[in-house]
């Protein structure tokens, strides 16, 4: 491609409404130096003009054991699970206080999540983060999002916040992942070992050949960029593009936002709406079934409707929330299938209920719908 035809394809990031932003601990804490406040609040300046174009910001932050080796005078990264876990609960105090401090000068509201890669595994645990976070979002409210290290053991050695960023963006149907990192981009080689390494300024994050090209990780980081380039294709599957790119440079994100050609994006094969039913239909295993009446079966056949309770005949099997079902007609075909918003007891009591009388029939309301629309594949 050309100059010209990166520059059009960069233009179209000022038309992505939200966006997922991962910054690394090598970023934050100037490379094991504390926690990198100037560069912090840079940050939050330029999401903070985001927020106000209009934009949706998920901010996904790595450095909490990194900050906390820090405060504990720790030069080297232990290896010992509980030591690792001491240094995230330490250093994650740091860093939520940095955060709240940078967004309140612009009158922004933060709320602090953490998250395991079990919490977006777990359907029930799935919805219910999906729901706080689209919340947040609704209120203007900036999610900073970091994986719960104090807890996991297994996430420490192996996790990596570029796979978290993927997942977060795959929650909220992001349009767009932003890793920065302290890398330019990705290259054709590893440009600290090979001088002829060369930019790649934009590729479909389903090609292989990006694998081959990323190198190793740090030594406060757990990745690198083979992490990112897989974080890539994580969150291609949702539709959601990815930029990976130099956190370094100087009003990084207002300049992307801009149109300008940094680091290196690559695309998502298919529309958000596209990767995301493909998942829906082809991943999950079923563990109950939905009859749907006629009504029902138009409505989401024909208009892309979430399926209402007052539209289910009958409810077979044992789910709970979050699970699938495959929805079917009076007759047994199969209809559809969709991550269900009540568990088995439950539905069958608001079985052909309207959604005004949902709380009073069960004492509580999780949702309108037995499946939104969001997470339901017509088949």
């Amino acid at each position: 491609m050309t100059t010209v035809e990166w520059q059009e394809t960069r233009q179209k990031l000022a038309q992505k409404k939200r966006w997922v932003i991962k910054i690394g601990s090598a970023l934050l804490t100037n490379d094991g130096r504390g926690l990198n406040r100037d560069g912090m609040q840079s940050w939050v300046d330029q999401i903070a003009a985001l927020l106000a174009l209009g934009h949706e910001v998920v901010l996904v932050s790595s450095g909490s054991v990194a900050e906390g080796m820090t405060r504990l005078g720790w030069k080297t990264r232990p290896e010992e699970v509980h030591k690792l876990q001491a240094a995230a609960a330490v250093g994650q105090m740091g860093l939520v206080q940095a955060y709240e401090r940078a967004f309140a000068q612009h009158q922004r509201n933060t709320a602090q999540i953490l998250l395991t890669h079990d919490d977006l595994s777990d359907r029930k645990r799935y919805l219910n983060a999906r729901t706080t976070l689209r919340t947040l979002l609704d209120m203007g409210v900036v999610p900073v999002i970091n994986e719960n290290d104090t807890v996991v053991t297994d996430e420490i050695k192996f996790g990596d916040n570029d796979t978290l960023g993927a997942l977060v963006a795959n929650l909220v149907e992001a349009d767009l992942l932003v890793i920065l990192t302290d890398q330019q981009g990705l290259f054709t080689a590893d440009p600290r070992s090979n001088p002829d390494a060369k930019l790649i300024a934009e590729g479909q994050a389903s090609d292989p050949c990006y694998a081959a090209m990323a190198g190793g990780g740090g030594a406060l980081g757990r990745g690198g960029m083979i992490t990112k380039v897989r974080a890539a294709t994580l969150a291609a599957r949702s539709g959601a593009d990815t930029l990976i790119v130099g956190g370094r440079i100087d009003n990084v994100i207002t300049r992307l936002r801009a149109g300008e050609v940094l680091g290196t994006l690559l695309l998502a094969d298919k529309e958000r709406d596209a990767a995301r039913k493909q998942w829906l239909a082809g991943h999950l295993q079923s563990h109950g079934e939905l009859t749907l009446d006629a009504g029902a079966v138009k409505a989401l056949r024909d208009s892309g409707r979430s399926l209402l309770p007052i539209g289910v005949i009958a409810a077979q099997g044992k789910f709970e929330r979050g699970q699938l079902v495959i929805c079917k007609d009076e007759q047994g075909a199969v209809v559809a299938k969709g991550l269900v918003n009540y568990s088995h007891k439950d539905a069958a009591r608001i079985l052909r209920t309207p959604t005004a009388q949902i709380e009073q029939a069960l004492g509580y309301i999780a949702e309108p719908e037995i499946i939104h629309r969001d997470n339901l594949v017509v088949l």
